[in-house]
């Protein structure tokens, strides 16, 4: 992901100005018995952009983070903003690295849209960095650890029990994978203004050879560096996974498949990506990682990956659809117009060679 012009933060910064009433939001956090009470509350913007906004909150000594939609909220993005803050919850107190659940409000008069807290994490991000940080720059041993530790993540993710953290009716794991190729194309049919190569390929392949054992589990849904934050130094420690708005209940392995949909091994080019892979592990060893920490089949790696493959290049179709219609407000998106191709190229590339319902290691 490329760094924001300074036209891009000034316009952030415009937009954001004065979002969040911090007498109303006081008022709230005072009838949600959160820490400060009495004290005055102060906020300052941290990031944001057509999904959401980041706020850093200070009252006394309580420290948190407000997570909410734009200021002109896209529809649905309220509901959205609430089920993050349920997985986000029902997350406390297990092993997945995470931040922690304060509170949540789903009035739209306190600060103008749904919104919820959430802890600080101390750490890093991989995105909107020169190259990676000290001591990761050069110790590629280092570095081997940030992919274990990625991997890790989406592992112990995958062992929650999720009804037993109240994730009851989040998702719908019934015939998961039964209506994966028909929503996504649904998505695209709303959107599509070009063909797509490849698309037929893909979906033909994906319909043959959907999974007939599986165990349902929480699903990230948009797993990546981009959405992950590190602690400081070595060795490497994930400290949180971030933006679950794309999250629900179905398929595990679908996190898996979408993190190797763009891994390389060390005999590849692996400098092309948005973050430098060299030094990290092989396909075999990251695969051999998740199935030994979350207890998951990874032989069918081959078809999450080309389900991965499709699914993101039809999200980031719709989002190059409204740039070539005018409507986008991220004039980044842009990029996509080829990366959908390559993406979409890819998984027909891959249904075409693996062997079938084998995988790829």
């Amino acid at each position: 992901m490329a760094k924001r012009t300074a036209e891009e933060e000034e316009a952030i910064a415009v937009r954001t100005d004065g979002l969040v009433d911090v007498q109303r939001l006081g008022r709230w956090m005072d009838g949600e018995d959160l820490p400060g009470q009495g004290e005055p509350v102060t906020s300052s913007f941290i990031s944001g952009g057509a999904s959401n906004e980041i706020f850093e909150i200070r009252r006394g000594g309580f420290h948190a983070v407000l997570r909410r939609p734009p200021r002109i909220v896209p529809k649905g993005r309220n509901e959205t903003m609430l089920r993050e803050f349920r997985v986000l919850e029902a997350l406390n107190g297990t092993d997945v690295p995470h931040p922690e659940a304060f509170a949540s409000c789903s009035d739209p008069e306190v600060i103008g849209s749904s919104f919820y807290l959430m802890s600080l994490v101390d750490g890093w991000s991989p995105m909107n960095m020169d190259g990676w940080p000290a001591p990761f720059d050069t110790d590629l041993e280092a570095r081997y650890g940030l992919g274990i530790e990625l991997i890790d993540g989406i592992a112990r993710l995958a062992r929650v029990d999720w009804r037993a953290r109240g994730l009851e009716g989040f998702g719908k794991p019934e015939g998961f994978h039964d209506r994966q190729v028909d929503r996504w194309l649904a998505h695209l049919n709303a959107v599509q203004f070009r063909e797509l190569p490849g698309l037929d390929v893909a979906s033909d392949w994906l319909r043959a050879h959907k999974p007939t054992h599986w165990v349902p589990g929480i699903i990230h849904g948009d797993y990546q560096f981009a959405n992950v934050m590190f602690g400081h130094g070595a060795p490497a420690r994930l400290a949180a996974m971030v933006d679950w708005e794309m999250s629900t209940v179905g398929d595990p392995l679908l996190d898996l498949g979408w993190v190797m949909s763009g891994w390389t091994d060390p005999d590849e080019d692996r400098t092309k990506g948005y973050v430098d892979s060299t030094g990290m592990p092989s396909r075999a060893e990251a695969l051999e990682h998740y199935a030994s920490v979350s207890g998951r089949d990874v032989d069918e790696i081959d078809y999450y990956v080309i389900l991965a493959r499709f699914k993101l290049a039809i999200v980031l179709e719709a989002g190059y659809a409204r740039v070539v219609s005018g409507q986008a407000d991220n004039p980044s998106m842009a990029a996509y117009e080829y990366v959908v191709l390559d993406t979409m190229r890819a998984a027909a590339e891959l249904a075409s060679t693996t062997p079938l319902g084998r995988a790829r290691r």
